[in-house]
């Protein structure tokens, strides 16, 4: 069996069983990660847990090592998205020991990269990344707009509604959170608009908002359609 095509391929019995596994022990950690948070667990619990996390860290590694052995170029893989992540999803386990964990309790949180390791394993995740990444400069726009949209709606209600609520609307800087509540269409109710003013203008950030719920979700539905239809051409060939 070659060692690289079992590692980096993903077309062959062999390679699929081992991403199926990488997969099963992501889920597994994560779970366990989650399980460790539950409190008033018996002693035993804590114990199996913290073995289940050895066991699959160690597994990571032999995982991380083999593939820095057959990359073409190791310092690439290594310093590559998702060399970083097959490291840090180790780094964590391999930097508490032998140190008291209370003080490296937000290295745990380092775990949940293990998250992003199923993007290398999941064909429908890698499709929705590389959707993602075409529609990248359209989304960034996107982003830029919305940002100054917050900032114009924060100005506003903030002169329509600031003689008549101080409190609430003390500054552009306390309208922010109005502004973001109402333009993600959220409304918490801790804030609202009580002159007419107010009112007319929320009605038309609430519209505003509801265009920005639906545009990334076009962006990236049109891309992935675009994916798809590359992959079918491939499969085709």
């Amino acid at each position: 069996m070659d060692l690289k095509a079992l590692v980096e391929r993903h077309d062959t019995p062999a390679s699929k069983a081992f991403d199926l596994v990488i997969q099963a022990l992501i889920i597994i950690s994560l779970l366990s990660f989650s399980f460790e948070t539950l409190p008033n667990l018996d002693p035993e619990i804590y114990q199996l847990l913290g073995y289940i996390e050895a066991v699959t860290v160690i597994l990571f590694t032999i995982e991380y090592l083999m593939r820095v052995y057959v990359a073409d170029h190791r310092l690439t893989y290594m310093f590559s998205f998702y060399g970083i992540v097959d490291l840090l999803a180790i780094l964590p386990f391999y930097l508490a020991l032998g140190i008291d964990m209370r003080s490296l309790r937000t290295l745990r949180l380092l775990r949940l990269f293990r998250l992003f390791k199923l993007v290398r394993y999941n064909k429908a995740i890698e499709r929705f990344v590389r959707a993602f990444t075409i529609a990248r400069e359209e989304i960034i726009v996107f982003v830029m707009v919305t940002v100054i949209l917050l900032y114009l709606s924060a100005i506003g209600i903030y002169y329509f509604e600031h003689e008549a609520q101080p409190e609430l609307f003390a500054s552009i800087f306390h309208s922010m959170w109005w502004a973001v509540t109402t333009l993600t269409t959220v409304g918490y109710g801790d804030m609202y608009p009580i002159t007419a003013g107010g009112r007319i203008f929320t009605f038309s950030i609430l519209m505003l908002g509801l265009g920005i719920v639906a545009i990334p979700a076009g962006l990236l539905a049109s891309a992935l359609n675009k994916v798809r239809r590359e992959d079918d051409e491939e499969v085709d060939e």
